[in-house]
């Protein structure tokens, strides 16, 4: 079947070559958009990342596609409703970053805790004196974790290390689950936030969740916590986010991930031929966070360890022979 992968950096190029035993398999560099899927019309699965949207649009250019293999545990960036339609299985990568996920997490609530980077440019410029720097100690304050999948309980074995009392908000309430890693369910979102020192987001994101933290429960928080999302940032209402900031309730925040995200990557003449308000408000917003002292960003980097990464390959490799072989598996749609 003739195979494609998009996103794919040139170090990755000697790990896929394993894929060689395949009929034809083609490795792209650029991400595969509703631009360029017209010049892969022949492809019959395709390998993609986050950086690929594929939309109606991309399915409609694509009319042998039968397979869609994500590089990833998410797969908001594929239209599952046009999947189903066209009859493409969808497969993804269900664990390969549990740890490494949380880990991330537990950086960035450090750096926003313990002022780690205004720390470390002061000394750069050979500064010495802790002039606005002091942070606060993470023992015997409440972590509370929105989303207990793997990550969710990476997170609070973890907190749990920093002597946290561990607080989490999941739909699905497991009370075996919570005893095995040391947490208690709060009663609702919103239960959990006005009680979180340390917020911390590890939910899929959807329809459902999407402004999971939004203009309304934001004024919940308890005055003075941090946030930190590693997950995606559509789950936080950046508007919100800012006024909590502004205003207080939300002493710092680090953040792996930012709404509109994507649209952030284009180039801005594109951006402001090609998205509404809406989204170009949300782009300026964006902005606004990296530049304010209180906020960390990174760019989408959680996932990218060395072990995860060869995780995430050898599954979706795994993912490509059995649809082959008539065996599909990791479908999620």
């Amino acid at each position: 079947m003739k195979t494609y992968f998009f996103n794919v950096e040139s170090w990755e190029k000697d790990y896929l070559g394993n894929l060689a035993d395949l009929d034809d398999v083609t490795l792209v560099h650029e991400p595969l958009t509703e631009d360029n899927a017209s010049d892969y019309s022949d492809a019959e699965i395709i390998s993609v990342f986050l950086g690929s949207r594929i939309s109606p649009g991309v399915f409609d250019a694509l009319p042998k596609l039968k397979h869609i293999a994500t590089r990833s545990t998410g797969f908001d960036h594929i239209d599952i409703d046009k999947a189903k339609e066209k009859g493409v299985v969808v497969s993804n990568v269900p664990f390969y970053g549990e740890n490494t996920v949380a880990e991330m997490a537990f950086a960035l609530i450090l750096m926003v805790s313990r002022k780690l980077y205004p720390s470390y440019l002061r000394s750069k410029d050979m500064k010495f004196n802790h002039d606005e720097l002091m942070g606060f100690d993470l023992k015997g304050k409440t972590l509370g974790i929105v989303g207990m999948g793997h990550i969710g309980q990476y997170s609070a074995k973890y907190g749990n290390g920093f002597g946290m009392r561990v607080l989490a908000s999941d739909p699905n309430q497991d009370p075996a689950l919570a005893k095995k890693f040391g947490f208690e369910y709060a009663d609702s979102l919103e239960d959990m936030l006005s009680q979180s020192d340390v917020i911390t987001i590890h939910a899929p994101y959807n329809e459902h969740t999407h402004h999971l933290i939004n203009m309304e429960n934001v004024k919940k928080i308890k005055k003075g916590a941090i946030l930190v999302n590693t997950a995606r940032g559509g789950l936080v209402e950046t508007e919100a986010l800012i006024w909590a900031l502004d205003n207080g309730i939300l002493r710092g925040a680090g953040l792996d991930v930012l709404e509109g995200e994507p649209e952030m990557k284009e180039e801005w003449e594109k951006i402001t031929e090609s998205y509404d308000k809406e989204q170009l408000k949300t782009i300026i917003m964006n902005h606004a966070l990296i530049e304010r002292d209180d906020v960390i960003v990174t760019p989408h980097n959680a996932f990218n360890t060395r072990e995860a990464i060869d995780r995430i390959l050898e599954t979706t490799q795994s993912n490509i022979r059995n649809f082959i072989d008539g065996n599909p598996e990791n479908v999620v749609s």
